[in-house]
């Protein structure tokens, strides 16, 4: 049986969810633990971005595509959540010297819209 475009929305959350909270721990932890400083945390930091926009685009999908109406705020949060990987991205160079305090907290802010947007979607 295939899965409803809902169905994977649905799933992925968890996916933008706890991969975010756990690239977010990762690099607060790199900030004061220097074993953690590796390569493998920017690319999973990136895997974990990209998925965002994973969901955003299935959710676009079922709204253009499935005409699925979203309850109130969701998109919101979803929109807040692309624009908060865009700043992450664009302040880097100038959080040079606290880039692991700005990946961190921005994971963790990340997953928090994450979890947001899930529980408005339950109707929490």
């Amino acid at each position: 049986m295939l899965a409803s475009l809902l169905d994977v929305h649905k799933g992925w959350a968890w996916v933008v969810i706890f991969s975010n909270g756990i690239a977010g721990l990762w690099a607060l932890g790199a900030h004061w633990l220097p074993g953690l400083r590796t390569r493998a945390l920017w690319w999973f930091t990136v895997v974990a971005e990209v998925s965002v926009f994973v969901q955003a685009g299935l959710g676009v999908g079922m709204v253009a595509g499935q005409h699925i109406e979203p309850v109130k705020f969701h998109l919101f949060y979803g929109f807040v959540a692309i624009i908060a990987v865009g700043i992450l991205y664009s302040y880097r160079q100038q959080m040079r010297h606290r880039l692991f305090l700005l990946y961190g907290g921005g994971g963790l802010f990340i997953m928090g819209l994450g979890i947001r947007a899930l529980l408005v979607a339950k109707g929490g």
